[in-house]
């Protein structure tokens, strides 16, 4: 029953960051790529100010899978690396922490373009 519960939380808010997105889109002028990049943004700065690792402890996959846990991924990872290596951790926690899903993008991105079929669109 607790695996039911879980799978609820993280369906609940994963879905209201997909509403808020949806929303963006439908009532401003922001680029989906705007709010992606503010998704993200977002994340680390919630998990600068101590605000996004409670949602994770209750959500987690919930907020952990959109972009803003990708924003905490980055910023978790900074801070660890800055305590264990100082200021040069900085410059590599981030990537670091989140070597993994960037890799899985490039690769899965790679497979796509190999099996589809490459064309211009055209919008008539």
């Amino acid at each position: 029953m607790d695996l039911f519960y879980d799978c609820i939380k993280a369906f609940v808010v994963g879905g209201l960051f997909c509403v808020v997105g949806q929303i963006l889109i439908d009532r401003t002028k922001l680029t989906p790529a705007r709010i992606l990049v503010g998704y993200v943004v977002s994340g680390v700065v919630l998990t600068a100010v101590g605000l996004y690792g409670p949602l994770v402890d209750f959500a987690e996959a919930g907020a952990t899978v959109p972009l803003t846990g990708f924003g905490y991924s980055l910023a978790k990872g900074v801070e660890k690396a800055v305590t264990e290596y100082g200021l040069i951790g900085a410059l590599s926690g981030g990537l670091t922490a989140t070597a993994a899903g960037i890799t899985a993008a490039v690769l899965f991105g790679l497979v796509a373009s190999i099996i589809s079929k490459p064309g211009v669109k055209s919008f008539n």
